[in-house]
């Protein structure tokens, strides 16, 4: 399978501006947890930025679905190994979140087979990410798993190798430095340093 026809089988990838790599994600609407987070005031998810602006445009809003038609499909793990194409980053989810045991299983079954790339991926799906560890131990080395606190300003959640929070003073640890430099990383790639613990974001 071509780059391309593979791409094309799993609904396309993204370049966003402020990522230095291409990322993959589903309608905001589909989140499990970040849903009902969103009708909630104080939490990282109400007001969410991929519930409006380009992320409702029909273009878009027909890519993720065609994404989130796909996750179950059998050569959904070749395709996305296929279409990530060796790239040395990779983000999972610039909007929406994980959907099920299976399709996290399939996600650290990509990850696992493209060993050269970094992966990270942030997620609100305790439940899954807690089923996941208690089975399997820990996740491959190249794939850093961020559990996001749920409140704004809320300390790091407990019991996860890795996570990440949003403030609107003092950081938690490590600082998200994007909103010094034009809302991109630029050089910065601290979210997939599995050395970094807590990631933490300046609510805006």
């Amino acid at each position: 399978m071509k780059v391309s026809e593979a791409r094309a089988a799993v609904g396309g990838l993204s370049q966003t501006s402020k990522m230095p790599c291409k990322s993959w994600g589903i309608s905001a609407k589909a989140c499990k947890t970040g849903s009902k987070l969103a009708k909630v005031e104080g939490t990282v998810c109400h007001g969410c930025y991929a519930l409006k602006g380009a992320y409702v445009w029909p273009v878009v809003e027909k890519a993720h679905a065609k994404r989130l038609d796909a996750i179950y499909t059998a050569g959904w793990v070749d395709a996305m190994v296929t279409a990530i194409n060796g790239d040395k980053y990779f983000r999972w989810f610039d909007s929406g979140d994980i959907q099920s045991d299976e399709h996290l299983t399939n996600i650290v079954r990509v990850a696992i087979a493209t060993p050269n790339t970094k992966h990270w991926l942030p997620t609100k799906e305790y439940l899954m990410i807690s089923r996941f560890m208690r089975k399997h131990g820990s996740f491959p080395k190249n794939l850093v798993v961020r559990v996001s606190s749920p409140n704004i300003d809320q300390a790091p959640v407990k019991h996860y190798r890795h996570t990440s929070t949003v403030h609107t003073g003092k950081p938690f640890g490590r600082e998200c430095i994007a909103h010094k430099q034009d809302n991109e990383c630029k050089d910065c790639r601290a979210c997939w340093n599995p050395r970094i613990k807590n990631i933490s974001y300046k609510y805006h």
